[in-house]
This record gives C-alpha cells, structure tokens and sequence, in this order.
C-alpha cells in the first residue's frame, strides 16, 4: 500500500500572535521531510470559517509553496468544494500548482458538508449534490487542449480558452471526499478514486473496498469525459513512539479532532455555534475530564503505538487490499517534534514493508478491473449496523452539554 499524511493546519485556541505562522511553516516542515522519508502522499483540505477545527481556506497556496520545498510527494487537494468555488478558477489553479510541482498534482474534489461553510457562498445543503455534479461536467473540458464552454442550471461560462494547462494529461488524478457508504459508492460509479474520511477499522476497510469496485466495475457511469482513477484511501489517526504508551501521550489532538468533529457535526441543521462563541478546546478538556474511559478507549484506535503495535494493524488493513492510508497527524495540540519524530519512525520502522507490497496489490487490482476476480456484494442496508469506526467510541457532543448542564 501507499502512504499519504494529511492536515487540516488544526489551531485550538487560545490564540497567540504568530500562531497561524508558526503552524503554516511547521506543516511545511513536515511535508518536506515526508518527501525525504518517502511516504507518497501529503493531501491538504478546503474549510471557511470553522475557526479551531481548519486554518485551511487556501489550500492551493499552501500545496504551492510545499511543490517547492519537495521533489517526489504527490500533493492532493483532499479537497477542493466544487461548491463554493467556480469551475473555471478551480481549472486555473489545479493547472498552475500541476505545472508549479512538474506534474505531481492531485485533484480531490467535494461538495462540504457544513452549512457555516456553504451558507456565505449562497448554497443551500438541499442542492450541493446537483451543483457538484454540474461543476465536473463544466471543469473537466477546460484541462482539455482548446477553448471549452458551459451552459447550465449553476454555471454559465462563455467560449474561453482556460490557461494555464496541466501537465499531466489528460488532466490530474481525480478524487471524491466521501464519508459514508453511499458516497463511497457513487465514487467507483463515477470512476473516480476514493478519498475516504471516516475512521473506519481494519474489518470495515473490507467492506468500504468491497462496495468501492464493485461499483466502479460492475456500475460506472461518468459524469463527463475524463481519465478513470481506481483508488481507494481511507483516513486514519496516527502516532508513532517507541511504546503505545508514550504514541497515546503524544495523540491527544487525535481525540480533539474526533471531538471537535462529532461537536459541529450533530446539530440537525449542520450549523456551528454563533462565530467566536465556542472554545472548543476547552469545551474538549470538559469532555475528557468527565468521561476518561471514553478518552482512552479513542486513543487505543487507529494507528496510534509502536512500530509494532502499528505494523499489526496495518497488516490487517492490507488484507483489505486498500490502495492507500492517509495518516492523520496534525491534530489539536500535538506538538511539532513528536510529528517529525512520528514520521521519522514509522518511515524506518514500518513503512518500508508495505510499500514493498505494493506491486502486489496493483497485481489484485488489475484482476478485479478485468472481472478476473468476482467480489462480495456489500448489503448496504446493514452496513452502518455491522461496521463501525473509531468515532464511535465517542459522543462528544452530548457528553458535552451535560457538563455544562452540571456547572
């Protein structure tokens, strides 16, 4: 398998001056030496206006300034909201970070799931999908060679000729953010690869890979002219220490990023509280000074331990045959050291095992693309019931209003 790292630049408050800075060109710092240790990957996110959880609205600046400071890493959108950006300008800056890091881009794409996000940019939750699905089929010809135009429903775009182009032709690999089984799906349907946000465990890899090509070979319907990508990469927690003990002192972020996450998250209407009203950080100390077992039972998930602790777990994802885990490991306070030395351990210590296998897994691939290998179909009705991630060991957001309850 492959490996990617991924950042959401989280920023807990309290806020000090020069937080924001410190934090862009420690991530900087990270992605360079990942680049040296040879993990494959390092995607960035797309987030407006979710104050603690994401300092990331531009991520082509910062993929942009990491092109420079690397030589071999694919760099990822992971991703960029079709939603609140036109299509046009999306192509432009897809094409220039592609020519700007000699064709290693990669081109997540998603529709947010946050109405604090898409509410400012005037879309509403009950259309996105359709808007989605519309700027792909508008996009996809402007990487193209010539001028392209669009007439639609979201979008209206004369005869123009969209420049730069890519380097990479036809165009970057595209990806689509997905976090439940339904999306999962629409992604092989699409064609496209998989960029799974859910901390799903080793067993519901299985079933997420199952569900995955089955779709894309048995049902793909593309919704324009584009270059498939049949990938599969699912998100997890990560940190690496000489013991479990020690990886789970240094994970907490881990579990503020599952907090903050379920926090926003359960609201009916997907809406945070009133900007500037919430600490969430301290909201977070609240939840985990009032419900311990839950904290440790969070921090034993995911790939948080030793080389071997991890090596374990990993083996059983591989048995899954995913295509590529993305390690989560920027998160709430976790200190800049203890990720360069996460990184520094598992790149020596575990990573080179896998990437050795990866032929093998191009190989099982490449069967189940020629219908070669038949796979389970995943009932999708029991899904939810049967497996299960990491986040469930948590429900922050209730926890939370009953401490303020009782203070």
């Amino acid at each position: 398998m492959k490996f990617g790292i991924f950042y959401e630049l989280q920023l807990p408050r309290p806020w000090q001056e020069g937080d924001e800075h410190r934090l862009y060109l420690n991530a900087l710092e990270q992605i360079a030496l990942a680049d040296r240790l040879g993990y494959d990957h390092a995607w960035q996110v797309e987030h407006h206006f979710l104050e603690e959880y994401s300092h990331s609205p531009s991520p082509e600046s910062f993929l942009a300034a990491a092109s420079q400071r690397t030589r071999q890493i694919r760099l990822g959108h992971g991703i960029v909201q079709l939603t609140t950006n036109h299509p046009a300008r999306v192509a432009e800056r897809i094409a220039t970070l592609d020519l700007l890091s000699s064709g290693r881009c990669e081109l997540g794409m998603g529709e947010s799931a946050s109405i604090t996000e898409l509410e400012p940019f005037g879309v509403a939750m009950e259309n996105k999908r359709e808007i989605f699905e519309e700027a792909v089929r508008a996009l996809i010809p402007m990487f193209k060679d010539g001028p392209s135009e669009h007439h639609g429903k979201h979008f209206d775009m004369p005869l123009r000729m969209v420049v730069p182009k890519p380097l990479q032709k036809p165009h970057p690999p595209l990806w689509v953010a997905c976090s439940q089984l339904e999306t999962l799906a629409k992604c092989g349907e699409w064609g496209m690869g998989a960029l799974g946000f859910q901390f799903v465990s080793a067993d519901a890899a299985h079933a997420w890979v199952h569900a995955y090509y089955n779709a894309f070979v048995k049902r793909q319907k593309k919704l324009a002219d584009y270059q498939t990508n049949p990938n599969i990469a699912l998100v997890s927690f990560f940190m690496c220490a000489k013991t479990d003990e020690e990886a789970r002192e240094r994970a907490d972020g881990d579990t503020f990023f599952q907090f903050a996450l379920r926090f926003y998250g359960q609201s009916t209407d997907r809406r945070r509280p009133p900007a500037g009203t919430v600490n969430m950080w301290d909201e977070y100390n609240k939840w985990k000074k009032a419900n311990p077992e839950a904290h440790a039972a969070s921090l034993r998930g995911g790939l948080i331990g030793s080389p071997e602790t991890i090596r374990r777990k990993l083996r059983r994802f591989q048995s899954s045959n995913i295509d590529q885990v993305v390690l989560l490991n920027q998160a709430g306070k976790n200190s800049h050291e203890h990720i360069c030395e996460s990184l520094e351990l598992f790149a020596r210590e575990v990573m080179p095992e896998f990437q050795a296998a990866h032929p093998q897994l191009l190989q099982w691939k490449q069967q189940v693309l020629n219908r070669e290998i038949e796979l389970e179909e995943i009932d999708t009705s029991a899904f939810t019931d049967r497996y299960g991630g990491t986040m469930k060991a948590i429900s922050p957001a209730a926890d939370a209003r009953r401490v303020q309850a009782a203070e």
